[in-house]
This record gives C-alpha cells, sequence and structure tokens, in this order.
C-alpha cells in the first residue's frame, strides 16, 4: 500500500534497534555494559568498511584519475553503493542500541542503591523524603481506615530510620530512585516542628478529604508553614513520609512502591518555576468542578491533561470506546500551542530566531503546565526537532522527525521503552504519518473525500495502535472508530478554548468563566458519546491477549491494509484479497465464537454447586467459601473494583461472614467493595489507629466485628468453621503477617484449610498446639513466599493448594521452594496468576473428589485419593 509520498526511513531503523535494547537490558541491567561494550564495538568494526566501501564508490580515493575512478565505479560496481549503505545502517543500528545500553549502565545503579535494597529485602520500616513528580490521585485500592488515599510518582532522595532525632533531621546519602507512592490523602493537623510524629497516621482524626501543608521544621518549609491555609500537595513539592518498600517488576519505570503510613508533610514548596502551573492546575480544576454533569471533570483534563477530576465510570467509558487519548496531551496540543505562538510573533514582525525562540519558550511552558507525561514529553520533543529544523531552512519531515524524538527520548531515558503511555503516543503518531493519506485515498473510492479524510485519522490511529491495547485489554472496540467520528469536531474546540480559559482565569475571571462554559458543552458532548458506545451491546468484543494476541491483531491489520489497498484484477491480486478476506473472516467469527462462549460456553461447564472460589485479584487474597445461599469472604485483596468484578461474576450480593486475616493492604484494601453488605466480620487484633479505624467503617455498615482467637467456633450454612489462630490471651501474641487469622472450613464434602500469611514460624507454632488434621484444600500462606513450613502441607497432604498471587508480582512468589514442598505433599497447585478465577466443587460422581474449573483453562475433577 504506497503512500504516495516519500518518507526519510533513514532513522527509523536505528530507532528500532534503541528501543529494542532499552526494552531488554532495563530488564537485565547486570547485561547492560556487557552489551554496550560488545555493541560499540561492533559499530566501529561495521562503520569502517562502509566507510571504506564508500569511499571507493564515490571516488574519494587519493590519487590521479579520481573522476574516472568513480565513474568507472559506479559502472561496474553497481552493488556498492547498497552494500555501504546498508553496513552503514547496520553501524548506526548497533551505535543507537549501544547508546541506550550505556545509558542503563550509567543509571540503573542510582536507581536501586543499596539502602533501598536493603530496605525492600528486610521488609523494613523507614521515614523517606521525597520529591512529587505528579499530581496525587485518589487510590481506589488503598482505602484503609476510613483515610483516603492518594497515589502520586515520586523520587526518593533521603531515607532513614522510621524513629529519627528529635530533630527530625534525616540521615543517610543522598539518593534519586524513583517510587509509586501509596500514602494518605494529606491532612490539615500537621505535627509540630520539634516532634515529627510519623508513628500517627495525620489523617486517622482529620477530614480524609483535607490537606497538609506543614509538618517540617519551620525553617524548612519555604513559604508554607503550619498556621498557613492548607493546599493540596503540588508537584514539585518536597514531602517527609514514614512506610516500607516494595519492589517492582523488573523494567518498571517505578524502582519501588511506597506504602506510607499516615499523611506526607510537606517540608518545602514547589520551586516557582513549578509552582506557576501547580496554581494554574489547581484553579481551573476548582472552577471546572463547580461546573455540572460528567463534562466537569472531563474538561480539565481535555485541556491540560488532568484527569484527576474524571469519575472511574466515565474513565472506563473513555477507555471502552476509544476516546481516552482526547485526555492524553499529545501532538495535536503542541502543534496548536506552536501555531498559535507562532502566528502571533510573525504578525509582530519578529525575526526567524525571536520567533523561534518565543516558541521554544512557550512550548517549554505549555509542558510544565500539562505535565511532563510520556505522550508530552514526546510531541514536544517531536515538535521541537520540526522548529528547530525548519529555523535552518531545512522543515523536518515527520517520520524522521518521529525517529529522531524517540532516539533521543530512549537514550536519555531507556525505561520509557516498556511504557505503554510513551509507545501508544508513538505508535498513534505514526500511524496517522504513515496510513492516514493512503487510507482516505482508498476510502474516497466509496465516500465522500472530506468524510473519507475525517475517517481515516481515528482508523489509522486505531490501528497502529491495537496491537499494543490488546496486551493492556484483550479485547476490540467495536465502536472506537464511530465514536472518535462524533467526538472529532468538539474535542479542538474543548482543548483551545479550555486552554484559554486555563490562562485567563487568575487575571480575567468573568471571562475565563465564560470560556469554561464554552468549552464544557463540547467536554459534555464527548462524555456523552462515551457513555452511550459503552452502553451498547457487544462494546468490547472479546480477544486473544499475550503475544498471540498481538500477533494475530498485526496480521489482520495487514489483512484490511490489503483489501482497502489493493488495485488490479491479477491473479496476485486477487489471491491477495482472497486470503485477507478469508483471515478476516475467520477472525471475526472466532471472535464471535468468543463472545458466544464466555457467556453460554461459562455457563455449560462452570459448577453451579461450587464451594470455594479464589478471585483473581492480583497479589493479594480475595477467596470465597460458599455454602448455597451462605458465603464466608476470606481477605478482600488490594482493590475495591477487582474485588466488585469477582463478586459480580459469582452472583454475590451479600457476605454473612467476612475475615480479615489481618491489616495488610493487599489483604484489607479491597474493604469498600463490601461496606454495608456484611453482616459478621472476624478481624486480627488492631495494632494502631488506623486498624480501629477500619473496625468503626465495618461496625458503621452494620457488621458485627468480633477479634478472632483460637478455639472461636461457628457455622456458615451446613459448613462448620473454627479458628486455629492467633491465641488470644498468650504471652506470644504476633502481629503482622505472623498474627494472621488461620481457620478451617469443614463439610459440604470439601475440608479447607486457609493460613493467610502465615510464616514458617508461625505455621510451626500451629502444628505445636495440636493436629490440623487432613485437608482437601489449602489456601497456601504468604502467595506462595519462601517462609513456609513443609512440614505442615505434608501433615495436610492436600489434593489442591490454591496460590492467590499477582502476575510479575516482583517477590518471585510462589517460590520454587514452596511448589516442591506441595509436590512432596501431594498437592495439585492452582495459582491465580496463570490460571485467574478458580472455582472449587465437591465432584460426587468422582467418589468424593474435586471438580475445578479455572478462567484460564478447563473443567477438570482430581479423584478422592
Amino acid at each position: 500500500m504506497s503512500s504516495g509520498t516519500a518518507h526519510d526511513l533513514r532513522l527509523v531503523l536505528p530507532a528500532v534497534a534503541c528501543w529494542a535494547s532499552a526494552g531488554l537490558l532495563v530488564a537485565l541491567p547486570a547485561a547492560a555494559p556487557g552489551v554496550a561494550a560488545l555493541l560499540g564495538g561492533s559499530a566501529v568494526l561495521l562503520l569502517v568498511p562502509a566507510v571504506l566501501r564508500a569511499s571507493r564508490v564515490s571516488g574519494t580515493m587519493p590519487g590521479p584519475g579520481r573522476i574516472g575512478r568513480r565513474r568507472r565505479g559506479r559502472r561496474e560496481h553497481p552493488g556498492r553503493d547498497l552494500g555501504s549503505r546498508a553496513l552503514g545502517t547496520l553501524a548506526v543500528c548497533c551505535a543507537a542500541a549501544a547508546l541506550a545500553a550505556l545509558t542503563v549502565t550509567v543509571q540503573a545503579p542510582s536507581r536501586y542503591p543499596g539502602a533501598v535494597r536493603t530496605l525492600v529485602e528486610g521488609h523494613g520500616e523507614a521515614s523517606a523524603t521525597l520529591t512529587v513528580w505528579s499530581a496525587p490521585v485518589a487510590s481506589t485500592g488503598t482505602a484503609i481506615g476510613g483515610a483516603a488515599q492518594v497515589r502520586f510518582r515520586a523520587t526518593l532522595t533521603a531515607l532513614w530510620d522510621a524513629e529519627p532525632d528529635a530533630g527530625g533531621t534525616p540521615g543517610g546519602a543522598r539518593m534519586s530512585v524513583p517510587v509509586v507512592v501509596f500514602a494518605d490523602s494529606p491532612s490539615v493537623n500537621a505535627p509540630a516542628a520539634d516532634s515529627p510524629s510519623a508513628d500517627s497516621p495525620a489523617a486517622d482524626s482529620a477530614d480524609p478529604a483535607a490537606e497538609t501543608s506543614a509538618g517540617a521544621p519551620a525553617d524548612a518549609r519555604d513559604d508554607r508553614s503550619a498556621t498557613d491555609t492548607p493546599g493540596p500537595l503540588s508537584i514539585g513539592d518536597e514531602i517527609r513520609l514514614t512506610g516500607t518498600l516494595a519492589p517492582t517488576s523488573p523494567g518498571d519505570a517505578a524502582a519501588a512502591l511506597f506504602f506510607g503510613r499516615g499523611g506526607p508533610e510537606i517540608v518545602r514548596a514547589a520551586p516557582w518555576w513549578l509552582d506557576w502551573a501547580n496554581s494554574l492546575r489547581h484553579g481551573f480544576a476548582a472552577a471546572a468542578g463547580e461546573l455540572p454533569g460528567e463534562g466537569a471533570g472531563l474538561l480539565p483534563g481535555l485541556a491540560i491533561g488532568d484527569t484527576t477530576g474524571v469519575g472511574d465510570d466515565l474513565d472506563d467509558a473513555m477507555k471502552t470506546s476509544s476516546l481516552s487519548h482526547l485526555t492524553a496531551v499529545s501532538g495535536a496540543n503542541c502543534a496548536i500551542v506552536l501555531a498559535l505562538v507562532l502566528v502571533l510573533a510573525g504578525a509582530l514582525g519578529l525575526s526567524r530566531a525571536l520567533r523561534v525562540g518565543a516558541g521554544l519558550v512557550v512550548l517549554a511552558g505549555f509542558v510544565v503546565l500539562v505535565t511532563p507525561e510520556p505522550s508530552v514529553v514526546r510531541a514536544a520533543a517531536m515538535a521541537t526537532i520540526v522548529l528547530l529544523s525548519g529555523s535552518v531552512g531545512r522543515p523536518g519531515r515527520g517520520l524522521a522527525a518521529l525517529a529522531l524524538a524517540v532516539l533521543c527520548l530512549l537514550v536519555s531515558d531507556p525505561w520509557l521503552s516498556r511504557n505503554y503511555g510513551f509507545a501508544l503516543s508513538v505508535l498513534a503518531t505514526l500511524g496517522l504519518l504513515v496510513l492516514a493519506g493512503p487510507l482516505a485515498r482508498r476510502l474516497s473510492r466509496w465516500l465522500p473525500a472530506p468524510l473519507a479524510t475525517v475517517l481515516a485519522i481515528p482508523l489509522a490511529a486505531q490501528l497502529a495502535c491495537q496491537p499494543v491495547l490488546v496486551l493492556l485489554s484483550p479485547t476490540l472496540p467495536a465502536y472506537g472508530v464511530p465514536a472518535n467520528l462524533l467526538a472529532a469536531p468538539a474535542a479542538p474546540i474543548a482543548t483551545i478554548v479550555g486552554l484559554a480559559a486555563c490562562l485567563l482565569l487568575p487575571w480575567l475571571p468573568a471571562p475565563a468563566m465564560v470560556l469554561m462554559w464554552l468549552a464544557w458543552l463540547p467536554a459534555t458532548w464527548i462524555a456523552a458519546v462515551a457513555q452511550t458506545t459503552t452502553a451498547l451491546p457487544g462494546s468490547a468484543l472479546p480477544w486473544l491477549g499475550g503475544p498471540v494476541g498481538v500477533a494475530l491483531t498485526v496480521a489482520c491489520t495487514a489483512a484490511i491494509l490489503v483489501l482497502v489497498g489493493v488495485r488490479g484484477r491479477g491473479r496476485s491480486a486477487g489471491l491477495a484479497r482472497l486470503a485477507s478476506g478469508a483471515l478476516v473472516g475467520v477472525t471475526a467469527g472466532v471472535t464471535l465464537g468468543i463472545l458466544v462462549g464466555t457467556g453460554l460456553g461459562r455457563a455449560l461447564v462452570f459448577p453451579a454447586s461450587w464451594q470455594i472460589a479464589a478471585c483473581d485479584i492480583g497479589q493479594g487474597d480475595a477467596v470465597l467459601v460458599r455454602d448455597e445461599s451462605s458465603v464466608a469472604l476470606v481477605d478482600v485483596g488490594p482493590e475495591p473494583a477487582l474485588l466488585a468484578d469477582c463478586l459480580d461474576t459469582l452472583g454475590i450480593d451479600r457476605v454473612d461472614l467476612l475475615v480479615l486475616t489481618h491489616y495488610d493492604l493487599d489483604h484489607v484494601g479491597g474493604l469498600d467493595a463490601v461496606i454495608g453488605r456484611v453482616d459478621t466480620a472476624l478481624v486480627g487484633a488492631p495494632e494502631n489507629s488506623q486498624d480501629v479505624a477500619l473496625q468503626g467503617r465495618l461496625t458503621d455498615g452494620g457488621a458485627e466485628v468480633r477479634v478472632a482467637g483460637r478455639g472461636e467456633r461457628g457455622t456458615l450454612g451446613t459448613l462448620a468453621w473454627h479458628v486455629l489462630w492467633p491465641v488470644r490471651g498468650s504471652s506470644f501474641m504476633p502481629t503482622g503477617n505472623a498474627g494472621s487469622i488461620a481457620m478451617v472450613f469443614t463439610g459440604g464434602g470439601i475440608r479447607s484449610v486457609f493460613l493467610g500469611d502465615l510464616d514458617e514460624e508461625a505455621q510451626e507454632a500451629v502444628r505445636e498446639l495440636g493436629p490440623i488434621g487432613p485437608a482437601d484444600v489449602v489456601k497456601v500462606a504468604h502467595h506462595g513466599s519462601r517462609d513456609q513450613s513443609a512440614a505442615l502441607y505434608a501433615e495436610l497432604g492436600a489434593r489442591v493448594g490454591v496460590i492467590s498471587v499477582g502476575a510479575d508480582n516482583g517477590y518471585g512468589h510462589p517460590t520454587r521452594s514452596l511448589l516442591d514442598s506441595l509436590t512432596a505433599a501431594g498437592t495439585v497447585v492452582l495459582r491465580t496468576d496463570l490460571h485467574g478465577l478458580t472455582v472449587i466443587a465437591p465432584d460426587d460422581q468422582a467418589g468424593g473428589g474435586l471438580r475445578v474449573w479455572t478462567e484460564r483453562g478447563r473443567a477438570d475433577s482430581t479423584g478422592a485419593g
């Protein structure tokens, strides 16, 4: 499919090589030095023969007869020039890949220094100083103890003991570690300057929506003090927070996750060059929040990329309808801003140099205002390249500018290579540059030219991005292109008018509010389009996930392009159309089959008499036990949304017995999904005021809350349950993982044991208290960690061991030693990271065996032996 336009491809292959090198090595930083040396040496070795071949072909060798040699060389050796170019291209590719490897070599050690590694491996707690680098957003997965929770990106700059000296002075070496922070929403009540109190959660006795602006020694607080009116946590603020660190997956942009205890204390406000943008964003978001409907939350996203006001339902609708890119500031926004600046500068008669300088300054300010998200950085880098190349009389071509921007950004930050936002931004731009024009020309055969052009733009972006989108969600947006067609006319109006309102609001509030109302209208229209298309039947068609899904998506995309672009009536054209049509037809049939099969097929094989169901909620626990209409839920996982989806899938509306084995985030973070739906709750002994507040939330929701202890018994329908651990009133009352509630359910043909997050010492203590007896099912402790008692699992001899664990969890769970212990005990392992939702039912036809159904597998039975 020819574009009809010559693209400069010289930098495309080096950009791809750089991306591949960065993507591999950020997950294997130990190999980066060797790879950098190897690739650098290869580049030099390839460059020498390339230069020699090129010099021979061009006739630049010294001596008489140079012109004749050049002419004879071109005439007698036409392949030499092609060979030299191939060698040169390969050399440049090796050099680009080597640069990415070199950057990983230099940056990797500072991203994960020894102090951080020690804290992560020891599961210890420390106080930290961090610099905020993204707007805090509500975190649905961390609503613990009644305190509102936020999530944001930050740079960890210092660590010291959780109990600092009286002056609160941090110790230890300075560092620069990118982290994602989960913390209580900042509170108005900050500790006094002479008594830092990170041990007492700041939000425990304050309004969850309140914000802090104090909490540091007075001389370190800049212009915000303990008596100032509190403001929201802003980009560039330096904060102090106490908490624990957890590792991320290899190659993640964040080196660790920081789980704060309490709210952050602002040590130093953001510097002026960031604070002006913070003020504009906060003011614009607050003013937009006064407008009615969904357009109020969407408007800041369309104008300046601030999506903090977009609710979960609207966010899901925007994603399902393929409209979420409208709230991701990218090339179109940068182009609009630059065009306005250059037109204004030209009208003022400024010289070329001044026009370029004005464009770069405004572009930099725009990036600060909308925050340097990966898509924004990509768009700004590309705009800068085009602007600078145009200033020297060489207008930059789109594809070359895109490739150069990718090269520069990946060499400076190789971790962008694994960022989905960056990849989608690059692919969408690539689709517009390469596919939009040809698609418009082909579609104009059947449609009016203006309509063909409008349709080609979202179609080109969708086709280019879909291979990556299926990795995020294995579905196809059935109405993505029509939704974009309906929303496209409104988006630029909301963007331009909304941005103007944001800039005018501090100085001319009345005209700015008029502009905001004008921008609110198209924003409301876009929200309505998203919600309407999402509500249509089949809005998200099922698709294969993983590498197979990506490969099938690429193949289908190529087939569609062939069907649209092939001309002529020759045999080859006919075969191409036939093959492409067959592939598209088969794929459509398979998709329809999956769509029907997910409902009808599941209904046919799903065990209606299930007794145990392990929800697929990532790295956490949420396991249900059921006897007809009576339901128990052991832990609630890390996020309410994930648990709610699982409960809806299983048709659970009410929980008769809720067991919170202990108070770690991955066991209580999803509590909001069941508040007000629980009759009785068994909980561990509270360790702090947050735990007490969590119990209070359950009580306020109508639940009877009891602190569990060994010997406590009860019934669940016809099932009986009793608590094995902990022992109340004993001299040894463990907390945390070791204090997890362990219990047994008996009856209905299945005897199941739940071990919470008990470590080996606690498991042995349970065994010493008396025999537990054999089990049919065991919920394996602590997601399959290494710290386990092989003797306990041998004693249980369970036929099935359920491990609730997240994929790529960073902890190495489940460990090989634990899996070996289960195998030795004759226990079949079922893992939620591999099998998804896992359901177990008694199988009377198998002589007292078990019937197992898994979301990513098939129904099966295990024998009684």
